[in-house]
């Protein structure tokens, strides 16, 4: 979704699965939750007459017109690319979509500016753009220290007898509220931005922004008797173990202590013992043991790490043992929230969560799943990685199924994440770099990115088996996707040329922190936002208002104008004002200016832990090698729906709320900034 997923390293901050600091971790206890969980069916039950007299007086005031639609089945293919599939189409390797398209429709569908994954599905959530929801990045920056928070989630801790409170940042409402008000129920499952799961008349698995056990957005492990030199930490902890007798002690980090200042974490021992002369590994944690072969994943193991003396949180993490040529080395993925036992609201209600694992198992909840990071570190291998994007699809097929089953009325949504990030650690011929294949992989890229649409194609046969006459089945993509050569460091180029100002024992400071803001008038921030530094909104800020137009003018004209001199092409596509892009109350809490890259660049990792040292362009030589963070009409999403749309007007990501209200009989509210599509009604 992205999404260059986890750029910043560590610093006192916990790391973020795209970029930036981590949500934070105010932990309720699962023993809490679970006590909470049964109160609410107790209640539940015996509320039950009250509830449905109360509904039914309130939809009385709240009326919508009749309708035929029986379900609306949402499925989001988090960055699936309509040029792709069009290519594959006429080939007919994808004969469920084309099927699809035939029975109903397929275009290309408009997605935001900048085409980033939160912003994204937050306007689809709303039908609003990024000026009404205020969601214009993964980062917002604070507007005192210059230091990067999470855009969407804050987590305020509490003291003493108060509680901690975890907010969503995210403005406006989601569409299926406004369902709910009009007594359509809604499942929502693992739809990007849903974080915490806020209340309504449905049921709720929250997506991205969901942290790990550390309070972190994606923080892996990694254990090795071997030289750690070269192994990267961003993203992850690499710790030294020495086994003696084939045995190795060591422990594993989880949840941050609340000791203020520190970045300490409770831990919990692992024992690993080498048996059958090196060719197994076991690993014993909190009561458990879990034998390990080399190159293979346990199955999910529930870990617990005590946080007081009558006081125990849960989580759940896979092992694999990774080692090669006499080296022993454990990764262990981040440490996800445990489903059955969550040590924070991650559903609505409560206990929604526990009910989808006992019904499928544990599962992955974590809202960036998929451990990019470690790939992109050289801690897991491509095998590894495409073998756990897909243990976690496969997770969320089966309560994906389980849930259109059991809607029988209403609206039924999720998003499934593989197609982004296989993309976005496969996306790359041979044509656009020197190998074709990384070592070990059977496959090439395009084999691999090929096999992904066929099995995104299944997925949608399957689905389209169980729609009914009066369903109506929408696929769709927040964007779509190109590949990442060549990055560009705006900083860098805006010190260069006079508008940003290093302070001189700078270095390579992250976080802008190297930056002399006395004598700077502008910066980039995030993956595509260019701010001014201006009097009375910045705390250091030095532009003032009657400066701001004409420096924004003159950053338009000099980026546009921007060659790389290596290649001779032009990095930026254009560059907006965003007082042209954007419209609405929250409009001034985003960029000044929103950088469209052109085809084959991106704002470079450097820029994106918010450095200024180094040059202005550099090749991009990561894993992660696929990226979406460029200019909107380079990389629209998908859009097949089961009916004929009967406009040639260009569909937008913010229409399918409208779309989908429209259907059930309810009007678009007066806020949205989406249109409904108009769809032909089915054959009678």
């Amino acid at each position: 979704m992205i999404n260059p997923l986890m750029f910043f390293p560590e610093m006192t901050l916990p790391v973020l699965g795209y970029i930036g600091p981590g949500a934070g971790f105010a932990f309720l206890g699962s023993f809490l939750i679970l006590v909470a969980a049964i109160l609410l069916v107790l209640v539940a039950i015996i509320s039950w007459p009250f509830r449905v007299l109360a509904a039914a007086l309130f939809r009385r005031n709240h009326k919508r017109t009749k309708s035929d639609t029986r379900r609306v089945i949402v499925l989001g293919l988090d960055g699936l690319d309509p040029r792709r599939c069009t290519r594959m189409m006429e080939t007919g390797a994808l004969p469920n979509f084309a099927q699809l398209r035939d029975q109903g429709s397929f275009r290309p569908l408009g997605t935001t500016n900048p085409p980033i994954s939160p912003v994204a599905w937050s306007s689809f959530i709303t039908g609003v753009n990024p000026g009404k929801h205020r969601i214009f990045d993964f980062l917002n920056r604070d507007l005192t220290t210059y230091l990067p928070e999470l855009s969407s989630t804050r987590v305020e801790s509490g003291t003493g007898n108060r509680q901690s409170v975890i907010s969503l940042l995210r403005k406006s409402k989601p569409f299926w509220h406004v369902l709910a008000e009009h007594g359509v129920f809604s499942s929502i499952l693992r739809v990007p931005i849903t974080y915490p799961p806020e209340k309504f008349r449905g049921v709720c698995l929250a997506g991205m922004c969901v942290p790990d056990l550390r309070g972190s957005q994606g923080t892996f492990s990694c254990f090795s008797t071997g030289s750690t030199d070269g192994m990267a930490a961003i993203g992850g902890d690499i710790q030294p173990i020495k086994f003696h007798n084939q045995q190795a002690k060591t422990f594993l980090p989880g949840p941050p202590s609340p000791q203020d200042g520190t970045d300490e974490h409770y831990r919990t021992p692992i024992v690993i013992t080498l048996r059958e002369e090196g060719r197994v590994a076991v690993i014993k944690v909190s009561g458990r043991s879990v034998p390990l072969r080399e190159g293979a994943y346990s199955e999910w193991v529930q870990v617990r790490f005590r946080v007081g003396a009558w006081r125990k949180v849960h989580g759940i993490c896979r092992f694999r043992w990774t080692g090669k040529n006499e080296k022993f080395r454990l990764y262990v993925t981040p440490v996800h929230i445990d489903p059955e036992r969550p040590a924070l609201p991650i559903s609505h209600p409560d206990y929604y969560s526990v009910y989808l694992a006992k019904l499928i198992g544990s599962y992955a909840t974590l809202g960036l799943a998929e451990d990019t990071w470690a790939r992109n570190e050289g801690v897991i291998d491509d095998e590894a990685f495409l073998e756990q994007a897909y243990a976690i699809h496969d997770e969320r097929e089966q309560m994906f199924f389980e849930s259109v089953k059991r809607t029988r009325k209403g609206l039924c949504a999720c998003v499934f994440d593989a197609p982004d990030r296989i993309q976005h650690m496969f996306l790359q011929t041979a044509h656009d770099y020197d190998k074709p294949t990384r070592e070990g992989l059977e496959k090439s890229y395009e084999e691999i990115i090929d096999a992904m649409y066929i099995r995104m194609d299944e997925l949608v046969g399957k689905l389209s088996r169980q729609i009914g006459k009066n369903d109506v089945m929408f696929v769709i993509s927040d964007h779509g996707f190109t590949t990442f050569r060549r990055g560009v460091n705006l900083n860098a180029w805006m010190r260069e040329n006079g508008f940003l100002q290093a302070r001189a024992d700078s270095g390579d400071a992250q976080y802008l922190q190297g930056v002399d803001w006395a004598e700077t008038r502008a910066y980039t921030f995030g993956l595509s936002g260019i701010y001014v530094n201006r009097a009375g909104r910045e705390k250091e800020g030095i532009v003032g208002e009657d400066q701001v137009g004409p420096l924004k003018k003159d950053l338009i004209a000099r980026l546009e104008a921007l060659v790389d001199d290596q290649t001779g092409g032009k990095p930026i596509r254009r560059v907006l004002d965003a007082t042209d892009a954007y419209h609405g109350p929250y409009r001034g809490d985003g960029p000044d200016l929103i950088v469209g890259y052109a085809d084959g660049y991106r704002a470079s990792w450097e820029a994106a832990v918010g450095r200024a040292d180094g040059p202005v362009f550099s090749d991009n030589r990561k894993a992660w090698r696929g990226d979406h963070c460029v200019d909107p009409e380079i990389v629209p999403g998908i859009f097949f729906v089961n009916r004929e749309v009967k406009t040639e007007e260009k569909l937008q990501l913010l229409d399918l709320g409208p779309t989908i209200l429209d259907l059930f009989g309810v009007s678009t509210p007066k806020y949205m900034d989406g249109k409904p599509i108009p769809l032909e009604k089915p054959a009678q």
